[in-house]
Formats: C-alpha cells, structure tokens, sequence
C-alpha cells in the first residue's frame, strides 16, 4: 500500500481561526508583506449573527486600515441609548403586573475624545467578508475545512531566540479533499496565533489554564429581520430592565454548560415579548440565528509561549457580550505590528513580550468592571418592595464610563526608561484636525497616522517665527541628522522605517514653509498649522488640547497608532533610547 503524500509548507505566521480578529491579523499581517496563512475548521463562511456591536475605538482601528468607509456605510450606527426600567403604577404590583416606561435618553458615547461618537451595528459576516475582500487582492485567503491536529515547539533556545527561525511544527488536516488526495500537510512556522474560541484548542494544547469563574447570568440572542413594533425604540440601543425575565434552569447538570435544549428562539422572543410590555414585538421574518450562553468571566494565565505561539480574543479572555469582538479586534491590532517589525528584521524579540503584557493587563482590568456591568443587565431594579435593587442614576453613570467605548483604554510603559525628560505614554493618539500648510486643508490627525507599520515622529515644532523657539528647532534637527540618532541608525535603504510629520503653530496668513529646514518638510503633504479653519468655526487649539506647550515636543507614535514616548525637542537622546530598546540596525547591504 502507498504511503500517503503529506505535503510540506513553511509560513511566517499560521493563524488558526478566521473568525473577524483571525481575519483582522491575517489582514493586517498581508498589508505588512508577511507571509501569512489562515484556517479555519468550518466549512462554510459566516453569513450572518453572532457579535455585531462595535466601539468608537475599534471603529478607529478599521479607519486605519483604510476600511473605516466601507464599515460605515454597511453597518447601522447607534447613537442614542434609553433606559428604561420596570414601572409600577399606584394600583398594581410591578413584580408580576407592571410593563416598562422611558426614564432616560442619553448619548450612546459620551467619551469626549471620541473620533466616532457612536457605537456600530454590524453582523459579524459582513465584518468579515470586509477582511477577506481586503487580503485577497494581496494573495491571502482563509482556508476552509481545515483542523490543526498536533502542535509542537522546539525546545532548543538558540532557535527560539533566532527571529529567522521555524520553531513552531502544526499537523493540518484537509477534509474537504477526497480520499485520493493528500488530505495531511505539516506546516513549519516562526508564529502561530490561536483566534479558536473560548474553547481554543491551541490553549489547551499549550497548557495554559484560564483562570476565573462563571457568572449566574445567561443571555438569549435572537437575530432576525426588523419585527412589527409600536416600540419606537427598536433602532436604537435599548436597556430594558423588567421583572419578566425568564428563571427557568438551563444548566445541564452533567456538563455544567448551557443546554440549548431547553430554550430555543421561540422562548428567547417570548421572554423579550414578555420584558417588553405594554409594548408589541411581532415576529414577521424567519429566525437568522440565535444562541444562549452563560457569560464566563476569565482570563488565560499567559497569553504566549515562548513568544511563538500566541493566544487572543476568546481563547485568551471572556466578558459579557459589551466586551468580546471588540477586545479580539484589538488584540490583533496589539499583535500584527509587532510580529510584523520581528518578521521584516526591523526588530528582535523584545517587542513580542509586550503583547501579553499590555493585552493582559487590559483583559484583567475590565473583569471587576464586568462583574458589576452584568450585575447590573441581570438585577432587578430599584423599587418600593426591593431596596436592593438598581437606581436609574447608578446605571447611567456606569454606562456613560469610557471604558464602554473603548477611549480610555492605555497601556503601561513596557520596553523603554521613563525619564524626566522622556515620557512613555501608551495611549492613543487623540483624534484632532490641523491645517496642512501647502493648501489650507484641514486633516484629521489621525487619517495622518494609517497602520502601515511605521512609526510617525509628531515633531511639534511651536512658534518657527520666534527667533528663540527656531533655535531650538535647529539644534533638535542637528541633533536628528547625527549618525547616531535614530533616524540614521535604524535607516533601511529604500523602505523607511519612519514617517516625519511637523506641526507648527502659527497662521496660515504668515506662515512660511520653506523656512522650516529641510529634515522637517520632506513632503509639502507632510506639514501642519494649528490654525483655525477659513470660516473660523474650528482648530487653532491643537496644541492646548494635547498638552504641548510653546517650547513644542517630539512625539513617537506606534504603528498601532499609540504614543510610545515623549520628548523635549532639546533631548532627541530619548527617543534614541526608546528605539534602543526594541529596534535592529540593518544589515549592511
């Protein structure tokens, strides 16, 4: 009998899940020209259901990528939410009798840095197809039907610590090939991601343990086309507490687990009906998809093993619905640049740690936060006969918290010294407009920073007018064009590592480019005012709202679009320390 042909591949990265984080990094990983696979054991592609509410800060991500458009102008942005609590009238018993009444309407974000000041509905097969249509044209595509059947890493050191390495050994099984086809491939890897649910096979391949526990709530979700309705309410996103939830038992005793046995679509719409009332919500369409599910509140003990093999979304980290598909986003967001800096030859390992160290610590922030989130959803509320229960004012003030929209997440100094003059500031760049100088237009900051895998360099220069301020812009460039400065150091001949964006103050009406030396206009698109705008009516406050005073500053911006330091423009030192760090002198050619 012939041997089987087991065929033979070798990867920069094998991703393993193409759910949208999965199909995020792959994304993110083709446009850095990394040489990426992506499978996924279903066979077919999701076409509707699951997770569809994004965060002001995931809908930023996806404008990075040059996708914010498409995802607009497909999904349903939300930007009004209503409370409404359990009513009770003078003569019945809001327990068993009493419907619901409107006792708030508030902004859905209330975050003031938001860039998108509303959140987004979109079904998460279209979100994913956003992903697929974007990779392809660049050669990459999720490959269906495929299970991982072995995972091995090597455990010689020198190979693990080698970014040029294939330490990582994955057995693929095909089952959509037929019975004379090879059917078995071994793939050899520098990294493997594992997007593959909270029942992750990778996790559990690589024995790491998620720690924490499972909530009391169980949540029903239904999908289905716009029903009849006299709730005026339904496009925008209501928060209905009521006393008619369901308290049947759908535990199943042997698992542990949720039994969708016991409740179906029909009891989910029954028991929303219920909550609903003196409301109507008339099913008119057949059920797209639904599924009950208790929420875990857990958190993977690590989140990579020797730096190759890598864990995020669900695999790593479980919340209550408010949390998951935007939490995996960014995950990948975190990711995809760092393995892409390690994989180009841009930078050693050292970047690659951080990952778990800024995405753990997120992931563990919310969970006290998430606790009461859920408790809040799920208790009943505040009235006569239960004092213990939930007020209007404390639910509003957790819901109006950034941390729902994402905005107000940041990350600890990780890989470089924070000095007196060195500021290591891992936040996101706030969204602001300047005016470019060559014509007047005015640019969103952010639209100036895309995930292209380089780092920005904001030189902030102040006022170029003031004798003063210009000579200190003149030594910071002397500085700057010093062989050993980071410019120079790291310099990679005909693919550059840095984008130099200058921002001055001054007006638009004085203002001369070419005064400014030459390091700080390479481009006449890469030069900024902060003036107002020629109606008046916005701008001009840039610098006041970041916080950069008239001596100016020099900012780092990751590729992820985070701040990564700060500096004086008289010690450009700094942030040649901060590049130090993590960042790899190329080779000579």
């Amino acid at each position: 009998m012939p041997v089987p042909f087991v065929r033979h591949f070798e990867v920069d990265v094998l991703i393993i899940g193409a759910g949208p984080a999965g199909l995020m990094c792959a994304n993110a990983l083709a446009n850095a020209r990394v040489k990426v696979r992506i499978v996924d054991q279903k066979a077919v592609k999701l076409t509707t259901g699951e997770g569809d509410g994004l965060s002001p800060l995931t809908v930023e991500v996806f404008q990075s990528y040059g996708l914010g458009e498409r995802f607009l102008r497909e999904s349903c942005k939300v930007h009004l939410a209503d409370t409404r609590l359990i009513a009770y009238q003078v003569f019945y018993n809001p327990s068993s009798t009493g419907g619901i009444e409107l006792t708030n309407r508030t902004s859905n974000v209330t975050a003031p840095s938001a860039r998108y000041p509303f959140e987004v509905a979109l079904h998460q097969g279209a979100i994913q197809y956003i992903f697929i249509d974007s990779m392809t044209p660049l050669g990459v595509k999720d490959e269906r039907s495929t299970i991982p059947t072995s995972i091995e890493l090597s455990k010689d050191e020198n190979e693990l610590t080698d970014p040029t390495s294939y330490p990582v050994r994955v057995v693929l099984q095909r089952k959509d090939k037929s019975e004379d086809e090879p059917r078995e491939e071994i793939v050899r890897a520098k990294f493997v991601v594992g997007y593959d649910s909270a029942h992750s096979w990778i996790r559990k391949q690589v024995n790491i343990t998620m720690d924490g526990e499972q909530s009391d709530s169980i949540w029903g979700v239904v999908d289905m086309i716009t029903p009849d309705t006299d709730f005026s309410d339904i496009r925008n996103k209501a928060t209905v507490h009521s006393n008619h939830g369901s308290d049947k038992d759908l535990i199943n005793s042997l698992t542990g687990r949720v039994d969708k046995d016991k409740m179906g679509p029909e009891q989910i719409l029954e028991t929303a009906q219920r909550s609903l009332m003196p409301y109507e919500l008339i099913r008119k369409s057949e059920f797209l998809w639904w599924t009950i599910y208790s929420v875990g509140q857990r958190v993977a003990s690590k989140f990579s093993v020797k730096n190759r093999v890598f864990i995020t979304g669900d695999s790593c980290h479980t919340h209550s619905p408010k949390a998951g598909m935007n939490a995996s986003i960014n995950d990948s967001h975190n990711l995809a640049w760092k393995i892409a800096l390690v994989v180009r030859g841009w930078a050693d390992m050292p970047p690659l740690p951080t990952y778990e160290s800024e995405r753990r610590k997120f992931a563990l922030d919310p969970i006290a936060f998430d606790k009461m989130w859920t408790t809040l959803f799920c208790g009943k509320p505040l009235t006569e006969q239960n004092s213990d229960g939930v007020s209007p004012e404390h639910f509003l003030k957790t819901f109006q918290a950034d941390f729902t929209s994402g905005i107000g997440i940041h990350y600890h100094p990780s890989v470089a010294e924070t000095r007196s003059w060195l500021v290591v500031s891992s936040s996101r760049v706030p969204p602001y407009k300047f005016m470019r100088a060559a014509d007047a237009w005015l640019f969103g900051l952010q639209d100036l920073l895309p995930s292209d895998f380089l780092f920005k360099l904001l030189v902030f220069t102040g006022d170029f007018s003031d004798p003063l301020q210009q000579a200190r812009v003149e030594s910071m460039v002397t500085d700057m064009q010093k062989p050993e400065s980071f410019l120079n150091r790291y310099a990679t001949h005909g693919n550059s590592r840095f984008d130099n964006i200058t921002i001055s103050k001054g007006r638009k009406g004085t203002f001369g480019v070419f005064l400014l030396p030459a390091l700080l206009r390479s481009h006449w698109s890469k030069v900024f005012i902060d003036d107002t705008d020629p109606t008046g009516s916005f701008g001009g406050e840039g610098y006041s709202d970041y916080g950069v005073g008239p001596e100016g500053a020099l900012v780092a911006v990751r590729p992820d679009g985070y701040v990564g330091a700060i500096a004086s423009l008289g010690h450009v030192a700094g942030l040649d320390a901060y590049f130090a760090s993590f960042m790899k002198i190329p080779a000579e050619p």
